[in-house]
């Protein structure tokens, strides 16, 4: 049976073998709104910090996902989709910035 308490060169690695087990355990959350008939769904969602957040357009016509100052897509067409990680918290409203009137929002706790 091996040790988990190995020594090299004086230093205990126990410990570094312990974080990299719990940072190979963690895993990001990835969360799909669908762009359909000029709507975001669901339009409202909330997310935890460090979650991806992908917007997919189903839509037969271009969409753009944009929050002022936080992120902006390029123009997506039908099947093409855009991400984006969170990794503060807080509210981000976002808008289609070729239909204005279609908007969203992503709640990050």
């Amino acid at each position: 049976m091996t040790s988990l308490f190995l020594r090299r060169g004086g230093f205990c690695v126990a410990l570094a073998a312990a974080m990299a087990l719990q940072i190979a355990g963690a895993r990001c959350e990835e969360v799909t709104v669908t762009i359909d008939n000029f709507t975001f769904s669901p339009a409202e969602l909330t997310v935890k910090v460090g979650t991806t957040v992908i917007w997919k357009n189903q839509d037969d016509i271009p969409h753009t996902v944009v929050s002022a100052g936080k992120f902006k897509s390029r123009a997506l067409d039908t099947d093409d989709s855009y991400s984006f990680t969170f990794s503060s918290a807080g509210d981000y409203k976002y808008f289609c910035s070729l239909h204005p009137h279609m908007t969203g929002i992503i709640k990050v706790e």
